[in-house]
């Protein structure tokens, strides 16, 4: 069974300034797991992690993962801001983009990121934008077909929009010798979400014969190699979660088996992971705030899919715990929604858990990474608060809960509340 990072009393304590509902993330757990995955790697003298900004976009969670040594990767220019605004420069920012903007090559050149091409035909678009050709610079790789281990398919590159094939990788790497690179990176994301100690040492070892293959045929620099995400979480209770320590052994021995031989000992690996570092270190808070029984049973929350975008989207699940409850007998069957006029507004169907009461506060949990970040306002509905639980016990919030004036503070609507 999973348990909370919080109790029903420190919520109780949170709930007298900031009503439900909100993220809540585990400071200490965060810190925790990003010095496991540094230790892990810490055989790579290079090794760097790339926090994935996308996961979760908040200013007081990147400076945490800053102070534990970690970098970031954005794929947006107001990612970029949120970058530079917490103090990350220089080749502690990767940019991994796709379709990409002119100027958001322009201000990742500007911030002298590590720009991470998507596309063969993206070297003559950098250059035409920023005036030149970075001196390091890294290509996304698909290799197409079907990624697999132990004869086990995770995932399809050849149906994903990223990357470039080989042959477009051996074409790029000589153009942009040609235009004054010198130090060359290799990318690839090949699956999601994987809840198995093989994926990344398979793609490990992919990537490093596809750096030895280039380097033998451009004789290019290839300084590191990007494993990018793709490490899962454990979302169900029974759930095996992954063994970081498992992981970056297996990378360890893909990497004497194949770089060392070839003469390339020197290369860094880099992570750029989001929902591993974070997800499991999130909670949604919620107030059960109606019940309702008709030909099911049904908890309405005083959260939604705005919220938390999972659930609805991909029909994800996502564990919830009744604070307080932990410990009552699980017997009733409930569909636990939200209040979007959209019927697949439910964090939960045919949930068994304890009997809820109006006013009985609940907890979604893993909602750490690709929860917040994925909120939006339909139905005019205003995004949560995000409030950190420090270390000591304290909390302090990160981003205040939205209100009407946010939300109509695009919009000229000059005029139309004057009669109130």
């Amino acid at each position: 069974m999973k348990k909370p990072f919080v109790t029903l009393e420190k919520v109780k304590e949170i709930c007298k300034e900031h009503k439900t509902p909100f993220h809540l993330y585990d400071e200490a757990g965060i810190r925790r797991n990003a010095r496991a995955l540094l230790d892990a790697f810490s055989w790579n003298k290079g090794f760097k992690e790339y926090f994935a900004v996308k996961a979760t976009p908040t200013p007081g969670i990147l400076r945490i993962l800053k102070e534990e040594g970690c970098g970031v990767d954005c794929s947006s220019y107001t990612e970029l801001m949120l970058a530079e605004a917490c103090g990350f420069s220089g080749d502690e920012i990767m940019f991994s983009s796709n379709a990409t903007p002119a100027d958001e090559f322009v201000y990742a050149s500007e911030l002298n990121a590590i720009i991470n091409l998507d596309d063969y035909t993206h070297i003559d678009f950098l250059e035409k934008v920023t005036g030149s050709i970075p001196e390091t610079i890294c290509l996304r790789y698909n290799p197409g077909g079907n990624f697999d281990s132990t004869n086990r398919i995770m995932d399809s590159p050849e149906d994903a929009k990223y990357g470039m094939t080989y042959e477009q990788l051996e074409k790029g790497i000589k153009k942009l010798q040609g235009k004054g690179a010198k130090n060359f990176g290799i990318h690839a994301f090949l699956a999601s979400n994987t809840l198995t100690n093989e994926y990344y040492p398979a793609l490990a070892r992919l990537l490093f014969e596809t750096a030895v293959s280039l380097r033998d045929k451009t004789g290019a620099n290839i300084s590191f190699i990007n494993l990018s995400g793709g490490i899962g979480i454990p979302y169900h209770p029974d759930d095996v979660p992954n063994d970081i320590y498992a992981i970056g052994e297996g990378v360890r021995k893909a990497f004497e088996e194949v770089l060392v031989p070839a003469g390339m000992p020197d290369v860094a690996i880099y992570t750029e992971l989001g929902r591993y570092m974070l997800g499991p270190y999130g909670l949604l808070v919620a107030t059960a705030i109606h019940k309702k029984e008709i030909y099911k049973d049904y908890i309405g929350l005083d959260a939604c899919a705005a919220d938390l975008m999972r659930p609805a989207m991909y029909g994800a699940y996502h564990h919830i715990t009744v604070l307080g409850k932990e410990g009552a007998p699980r017997d009733r069957v409930y569909d636990v929604t939200g209040s979007l006029c959209e019927n697949n507004d439910k964090f939960a169907v045919d949930r068994i858990l304890p009997e809820i009461e109006i006013g009985d506060i609940v907890c979604i949990h893993d909602t750490g990474a690709h929860g917040f970040s994925m909120g939006y306002n339909y139905n005019g509905k205003l995004r949560s608060a995000e409030i950190l639980l420090r270390e000591d016990g304290s909390w302090e919030l990160m981003r205040r809960a939205e209100t009407p004036s946010d939300y109509f503070s695009t919009l000229d609507i000059t005029g139309i509340f004057d009669n109130e």
